[in-house]
């Protein structure tokens, strides 16, 4: 089928391209889309170049999905132009996400509430895609009642730009474009996202809102430190869940192992646990230091870490399009 790819020559978008490669998506046409300055680059694709078009040039094209990187304030203005001409539209935005009337989709919880007219989808932010992921399952058997979580995030997490950064100061050059405002080379800052009224920041929050609209249950009660940390693997979560009902860990494993999408690395004798220098490139989410919190009952601890430019945003969102084709829930007009 044709597919476009919104922002596909950022960050995000050509780990897009890539996952489409790596998951053998049937694409019978690629459309690459980016902003009128890079209208005429080429992009790669199964090693052969394909030429970036104009977003009406995309839509003329009439391809059966698009899939959004390219921000929230393009989302706004295109997405929905996109659908009106029978496209579905997979946003990796922030803009979508708790619009009432979008479905806000990680394929191994909630696909199943797709319908053919659901035109604009949300993809969710990417720390609480690998959270949701491992919380599900457990949710499912013990019904969580509250989660405690601080978030060590990559630079891959602000875009190319930020990471530039990061290596323009390893290297002691000043000749960058600062994205940060202090130093992010041998320092974590806690500060992701603009800051709110409530002394939170908007990244914080959405890990709060996300959770509740994934899971369906709004009495799921969240409270999130995002930091930013000099590394480039992915992202990692110290994340501490209070349930209503009671467990045993042996079950919480079992429960987590046999979970879609998710590995357990929990053997900390032989210093097993989740780093992003290995969850780097991998589309799973990966779970470790499993152990209760001993200061009170009914409670876990979880080290949780995904590659965030995959599972959180690129390989999601190629799960929603590969969701959307099996159901045939897409408005396809060629044979695949």
């Amino acid at each position: 089928m044709k597919i476009a790819v919104v922002g596909a020559t950022g960050l995000v978008g050509g780990e897009i391209l890539k996952v489409l490669e790596e998951r053998n998506f049937p694409v019978s046409e690629l459309i690459p889309v980016a902003s009128e300055r890079s209208v005429g680059k080429q992009v790669t694709f199964k090693g052969k170049p394909y030429t970036v078009v104009s977003f009406e040039d995309a839509i003329a094209a009439k391809p059966a999905v698009a899939i959004f990187s390219a921000g929230g304030s393009t989302s706004l203005a295109l997405a929905p132009k996109f659908a009106e001409a029978g496209i579905a539209v997979i946003d990796n935005s922030s803009a979508w996400r708790m619009d009432p009337t979008k479905k806000l989709v990680v394929p191994e919880i909630n696909a199943n509430t797709l319908t053919p007219e659901d035109k604009i989808i949300a993809n969710p932010n990417c720390s609480t895609i690998q959270m949701v992921v491992a919380l599900k399952p457990l949710h499912d058997r013990y019904k969580v009642k509250r989660v405690v979580v601080s978030t060590y995030q990559s630079v891959t997490g602000t875009g190319k730009a930020a990471v530039d950064q990061l290596f323009a100061e390893r290297e002691g050059r000043s000749d960058v474009q600062k994205i940060y405002p202090h130093p992010i080379d041998l320092n974590v800052l806690p500060h992701i996202d603009v800051f709110l009224d409530n002394g939170y920041t908007k990244e914080e929050m959405k890990m709060v809102n996300e959770t509740k609209k994934i899971m369906g249950d709004d009495s799921i009660q969240v409270t999130a430190t995002t930091v930013r940390i000099p590394t480039i693997g992915g992202h990692s979560e110290a994340v501490n869940v209070e349930f209503e009902n009671e467990f045993e860990l042996s079950e919480v494993v079992e429960l987590l192992s046999n979970a879609e999408g998710v590995i357990v690395q929990d053997d900390p004798a032989n210093k097993v646990y989740p780093m992003p220098l290995t969850a780097h490139g991998r589309d799973e989410v990966f779970v470790g230091r499993i152990r209760r919190d001993e200061s009170q009952p009914k409670t876990l601890n979880m080290w949780i870490v995904a590659d965030n430019l995959r599972k959180g945003a690129a390989t999601n969102a190629v799960q929603i399009a590969e969701y959307l084709m099996k159901h045939e829930l897409l408005a396809v007009t060629e044979a695949v």
